[in-house]
C-alpha cells in the first residue's frame, strides 16, 4: 500500500506543472550516443507522448552524428572533425543527408505506434531552415551551414493538426544546395521562433559538472552570468560549450527556461519537468 501511495504523492507532485504548462510548446533536442540504442528511443518517445497528453506541445529537433559516423565508416568514408564540425564534402552530405532521414523516419514510426500522430520534417525541404556557407577561419568546412532564418510555419502548422514535428537539421542555401548545420543550434534556433516555453536539451553527461570527474558535482541552475564565468575558468569547455551557447542564445530570443539533461536515463524528461528538483541542470536569464 505505502509504494501504491507513494505513486500518488508524484502525480500530485507533477500537478501543478501540468497546469501551468498546458498548451506550451516545449522545444527538445535529442542526439548524442543514445540515438544509437531503440531502447533509449522509445523512453525518450514515452515522455514525449506523456507530455503531449497533459496539453504540452513538444517539438522534437534530432540529431544523429553517432550514427552518420557509423554509416560513413561502413561506406569506408574517413570522418574529419574541425573545432567540433564535421567536414562535409559532396560524398559525406549524402550520407549525413541518408542517414538523418533514415532516424527521422524510424522516430516518427515508432510515435505512431505508441498511438500519436507525428510528422517528420526536413528543414531543407520544408524551408524551415536557411543557412549561408559556414567557414572556420581558412578552412572550407564544405556543406556545412550556418543560420540566417528559420521559418516556423511549418512546424506551427504541424502543431495544429495535434501532431508531433519531428525535424531533420538540414538547411537550405541560397544556393539551393543541401547544407548540414549543428542541431543544437537548429533546436536553439527554432525554439525562439516559436516562443516556446522551454528548451531542452538531452546529452550523454549528467548536465554541467563543476568537475568533469565527479558526476557528484552536479550544478542544478545557473543563470547566463554565471556560464560565462565557468567558461573562463574552463570548468565549462569542449563539446559542452556549444550546448550551453545554444541555451543562453534560446534565452537571449525569450525563451523562458533551458534544460540540459542526461538522455541515458529512464524517463529524463518527465524527471526534470514535472519534480520540484529536477535531474539536470537549468538555466535561466
Amino acid at each position: 500500500m505505502e509504494e501504491i501511495i507513494k505513486k500518488a504523492d508524484v502525480l500530485i507532485e507533477a500537478l501543478p506543472y501540468i497546469r501551468d504548462f498546458r498548451h506550451k510548446i516545449f522545444v527538445i533536442k535529442y542526439g548524442g550516443k543514445v540515438i544509437l540504442s531503440e531502447t533509449a528511443q522509445k523512453r525518450l518517445l514515452e515522455d514525449l507522448i506523456f507530455l503531449y497528453f497533459v496539453g504540452i506541445k513538444p517539438v522534437l529537433v534530432h540529431g544523429g552524428g553517432p550514427f552518420i559516423t557509423q554509416k560513413a565508416a561502413q561506406l569506408g568514408k574517413p570522418v574529419r572533425f574541425v573545432e567540433g564540425s564535421r567536414v562535409t564534402d559532396e560524398v559525406m552530405i549524402k550520407i549525413v543527408e541518408g542517414a538523418l532521414k533514415e532516424i527521422n523516419q524510424r522516430l516518427v514510426k515508432m510515435v505512431k505506434d505508441l498511438g500519436v500522430e507525428a510528422k517528420g520534417l526536413d528543414g531543407k525541404k520544408e524551408e524551415i531552415i536557411r543557412v549561408r556557407k559556414k567557414r572556420e577561419g581558412e578552412i572550407d568546412l564544405g556543406f556545412v551551414g550556418e543560420i540566417t532564418e528559420i521559418n516556423p510555419s511549418p512546424i506551427r502548422e504541424v502543431l495544429r493538426e495535434k501532431a508531433i514535428p519531428i525535424i531533420i537539421p538540414l538547411g537550405k542555401g541560397e544556393d539551393k544546395f543541401t547544407y548540414n548545420v549543428n542541431a543544437d543550434e537548429v533546436a536553439s534556433a527554432i525554439a525562439v521562433s516559436l516562443n516556446a516555453e522551454k528548451f531542452i536539451l538531452l546529452t550523454d553527461t549528467k548536465g554541467i559538472l563543476r568537475n568533469p570527474e565527479d558526476e557528484g558535482s552536479l550544478i542544478s541552475t545557473l543563470t547566463q552570468k554565471e556560464v560565462e564565468e565557468l567558461i573562463e575558468r574552463k570548468v565549462i569547455q569542449t563539446g559542452m560549450i556549444p550546448k550551453v551557447r545554444a541555451c543562453i542564445n534560446a534565452l537571449q530570443g525569450g525563451v523562458k527556461k533551458t534544460h540540459i539533461i542526461d538522455g541515458r536515463i529512464n524517463h529524463v524528461l518527465l524527471l526534470e519537468i514535472f519534480t520540484d528538483k529536477g535531474i539536470g541542470t537549468e538555466i535561466i536569464r
